[in-house]
């Protein structure tokens, strides 16, 4: 058996999230997306925690399911559903002085029981206002925070969350170290699991020798329900706590793979200043020393410039504890750009409603559904724009500064007056502000 998973996302209680994020509106979209676990998320905000006690019960071992009288029936059925579990889990910012700088780094937790969780949140309360935000900005520096968690519940999992992102992950520009021990100190050890954020994938990871110890994993970090399972990571085995915990310790015995944002994507790709519409290469950026040429401010290094500051290879390596990953689009990126409208519209709901009655949920459509059958579903022109996503032949427009990329799969010309198109393709390539 395999399963997929979504470890890190937030609830309504998280700032600058969806207020449509509740326990059966989670379920709901993990059931669309093919996932068969998900994390709680925000487990030390007392509201949420005590919304999820009364509307989830005990499952597997340490997993739990959304109790019956809160399921919201599918409609159309899909053609396949996975049922959902939820793990505990939380992520916290701790914000620090640490070697003359402000350090300011998010960590996932995963927990075995409420107990632990229970525990944990009393411990946390001596070091930030819990609820304020459901993800705590914690005065607690990252290695005391990791010994804590452990000293409350010894089965617990803490994970770097998106290490590269500037303002507020191990590894980020801003505020973040040059190596994970600098970080963690003498637990360093403890630490097995690293997740990509949305800017990075594996194979750029994989370029820094000193994380071949590692395995990653990808999360959506999703703040709306319909936003779960943009990135995902795939498990074998039965789900449960225990056998999540081991497929997340060395030698990583049940993890399988991950599926991506493409990279670019994200929000912190590139580098640039977005309110001065600065948007640049790391080479360009090394070119102005920096600078932004119309604040004369510093512009905001992203993940790839920080990445290639550390990276000591120039392919990617292939340590035991490399695992495969692949980049995907959304499916209602994929309609929308096979129709020609927009992601919202409600063409493009009608048509992912047919592929997910028909074929079953987003991770099986996009990666497994024979392309002719989808094509008898949803039309040749979304057959093609989806053999394009699998291939990775599409034309990107990196994020940068807080703001996402942008994916091309057609380009205009591509569209004839009659409604047909040509099958040209076109590689995968970033455009604008290039070096």
């Amino acid at each position: 058996m395999t399963y997929w998973a979504d470890l890190h996302l937030h609830s309504r209680y998280s700032q600058a999230t969806s207020r449509d994020t509740t326990p059966e509106r989670l379920v709901f979209w993990a059931e669309r997306k093919g996932l068969a676990l998900i994390g709680t998320g925000d487990l030390t905000h007392p509201a949420w925690r005590a919304e999820l006690r009364a509307k989830l019960e005990a499952a597997e071992d340490g997993l739990w399911r959304l109790k019956k009288e809160y399921q919201i029936t599918q409609d159309p059925p899909l053609a396949t559903v996975s049922p959902v579990r939820f793990v505990l889990s939380a992520e916290v910012c701790t914000i620090y002085q640490q070697d003359g700088r402000t350090r300011k780094v998010h960590h996932l937790i995963l927990l075995p029981d409420w107990e632990a969780t229970g525990r944990l949140a009393t411990r946390l309360e001596k070091y930030g206002k819990l609820e304020a935000d459901a993800r705590p900005v914690l005065k607690l520096n990252s290695r005391d925070l990791l010994e804590l968690t452990l000293e409350m519940a010894p089965a617990a999992i803490l994970i770097p969350a998106h290490i590269w992102t500037p303002h507020f992950s191990v590894f980020g520009m801003k505020s973040g170290f040059d190596q994970l021990e600098a970080c963690y100190a003498d637990l360093a050890g403890e630490i097995h699991v690293l997740e990509t954020g949305l800017s990075s994938d594996p194979p750029m990871n994989r370029r820094l020798s000193m994380l071949d110890r590692y395995a990653f994993i990808s999360n959506s970090d999703a703040h709306s329900p319909a936003k779960l399972g943009r990135e995902a990571t795939q498990f074998a085995g039965v789900p449960s706590y225990p056998a999540l915990r081991e497929a997340l310790t060395p030698p990583f015995a049940g993890l399988l793979r991950t599926v991506e944002f493409f990279p670019e994507e994200g929000k912190y790709h590139w580098d640039g200043h977005r309110s001065c519409g600065i948007q640049w290469h790391p080479e360009r950026t090394r070119e102005a020393a920096g600078k932004c040429p119309v604040c004369g401010r510093p512009v905001t290094v992203g993940v790839l410039h920080r990445l290639e500051v550390l990276a000591d290879r120039r392919e990617e390596g292939k340590p035991p504890a490399w695992r495969p990953s692949e980049h995907l689009v959304s499916l209602t990126g994929v309609i929308a750009a096979a129709e020609g409208v927009g992601e919202q519209t409600k063409r493009v709901r009608q048509i992912y409603e047919r592929l997910l009655a028909e074929h079953g949920p987003e991770l099986t459509v996009l990666r497994e559904s024979p392309l002719p059958a989808l094509a008898a579903t949803a039309g040749e022109r979304f057959a093609e724009a989806l053999r394009r996503v699998r291939e990775g032949l599409l034309t990107i427009n990196p994020g940068f500064d807080g703001q996402y990329g942008e994916v091309a799969i057609f380009r205009p010309e591509e569209t004839a007056p009659s409604g047909k198109f040509h099958t040209r393709r076109p590689k995968k390539k970033v455009v604008r502000g290039g070096a």
